[in-house]
């Protein structure tokens, strides 16, 4: 079972228009954040890895043939596959069409953590029987929120609650057939879905464990903030 992980991007709302490295080679820890997922799926046994790359994505292979990444003790197997400067998300993934050699295969963005229980996914999106499973999460408010009452009286304060509406968490599961509805251009969350939906052939696995992205400098403080402290949820594999 082969994953397929989107690290082509950017960065741009991490550093602006001058990004030094790659968004995958931001740190948690003293690790990027590549890695971080790389160990989530390699604790559930899925370790052979298709890294879609792009901006700076020599940068990304240096990095992890340097840290000895490619075999190490986990025994990864890492194909780092170049898929254009400027392609979408679904773009990159059609990219990869040639390295998939099962029957389904894991897709991800290089972006998101969770403590989710990988095997559970895959059985799930076996089940069901459609061509995409996607993982469906609900995102924290990024503010705090007032309770106002009725007579305009403030009745309560609600530290950034959950978000009432699903969100795109990542975390997806695909038949092969998904390459016959890929586009070359395609943006995945724009093209792509939308299309299997309309098809009725994509599944939401609803999950209400622990899910992050890393897509602010905020973000990157708080998620080292929480390896810190040893209380990282993703860090399942300890």
């Amino acid at each position: 079972m082969q994953t397929v992980i989107l690290a082509g991007g950017k960065g741009t709302r991490l550093f602006g228009h001058s990004a030094a490295f790659p968004k995958g080679l931001i740190e948690i820890g003293t690790r990027p954040v590549l890695w971080h997922i790389m160990k989530l799926y390699a604790h559930y046994g899925f370790n052979d890895f298709i890294v879609a790359i792009g901006y700076k994505g020599e940068a990304i292979r240096e990095y992890f043939v340097r840290e000895g990444l490619c075999g190490d003790a986990d025994g990864w197997c890492i194909n780092f596959v170049d898929t254009g400067l400027e392609t979408g998300t679904g773009g990159r993934i059609k990219r990869v069409e040639q390295y998939i050699e099962g029957d389904c295969f894991f897709a991800t963005y290089g972006d998101g953590l969770s403590d989710m229980d990988l095997t559970e996914l895959l059985n799930y999106h076996r089940q069901h029987g459609k061509i995409g499973t996607l993982t469906a999460v609900r995102a924290a408010c990024q503010f705090g929120v007032v309770r106002i009452g009725d007579d305009n009286a403030v009745t309560a304060f609600i530290e950034k609650p959950l978000l009432p509406e699903w969100i795109n968490g990542g975390f997806c599961v695909f038949n092969r057939e998904v390459f016959d509805l890929l586009g070359e251009d395609d943006i995945l969350e724009q093209d792509t879905l939308p299309r299997l939906a309309r098809a009725k052939q994509l599944q939401a696995y609803r999950y209400e464990g622990a899910w992050a992205c890393l897509d602010t400098y905020k973000d990157t403080v708080a998620l080292n903030e929480l390896w810190e402290s040893g209380k990282a949820p993703w860090r399942v594999w300890e």
